[in-house]
């Protein structure tokens, strides 16, 4: 497994330097819309451009995204987010209460940014949907009694799904008809209290 398939594991620094609830919008637009400049992205979030370009250089700082080669002036820089996966340490994995702290802000924003994008997309209207996206999508949730092994192996298996997809339609932003979409993937135990045992009565 390549690094870029194992993707970069945040250290404290980064982790720091992306706690910030503006930043992790703006890496979030950059992951979803492609390079961007201080400019359009002040347009999206509504805040000035200074600010924009103030955040962008501090995420730069640590390698979080970079600027786009031979594109954009002195004046009007263009900025991307690298391709490859981030894995965020979980605030137990943080070796400091500053790391801590830094890796649960990322998380609850990245997760606030993901559930948004959820609830969007289950709210638009039909009118909003383009032609032949209307029943492309798929919303699921299941629930299975299984346990901690067989969960590590559906998780495996989900995550192979999603490195395939990744691989077989790399490179695809210019293909017509192509439009960036969003993959989901959950599984996780649900909390034990108040669950019904085979002992329990319809």
């Amino acid at each position: 497994m390549t690094e870029n398939e194992r993707g970069r594991t945040l250290e404290s620094g980064a982790l720091k330097a992306l706690a910030h609830p503006l930043r992790v919008r703006i890496y979030d637009l950059l992951s979803e819309r492609g390079p961007q400049t201080a400019s359009t992205l002040a347009q999206l979030i509504g805040e000035t451009s200074g600010a924009t370009s103030y955040h962008l250089r501090a995420l730069a700082a640590q390698d979080l995204i970079r600027e786009v080669p031979d594109r954009g002036t002195a004046r009007e820089r263009w900025w991307e987010r690298p391709k490859g996966r981030i894995n965020l340490p979980g605030p137990a994995d943080a070796t400091t209460p500053a790391s801590r702290a830094a890796a649960q802000i990322v998380t609850a924003e990245f997760m606030r940014l993901r559930h948004q994008a959820l609830m969007d997309y289950l709210n638009r209207s039909e009118s909003e949907q383009a032609e032949g996206w209307q029943d492309a999508g798929l919303v699921m949730t299941t629930m299975l009694d299984i346990t901690p092994e067989q969960m590590a192996e559906v998780s495996r298996q989900l995550s192979e799904v999603v490195d395939a997809a990744i691989e077989r339609y790399a490179g695809q932003e210019s293909l017509p008809g192509a439009r960036r979409v969003t993959l989901r993937a959950d599984i996780f135990d649900l909390p034990t209290a108040g669950r019904r045992t085979s002992t329990d009565k319809e």
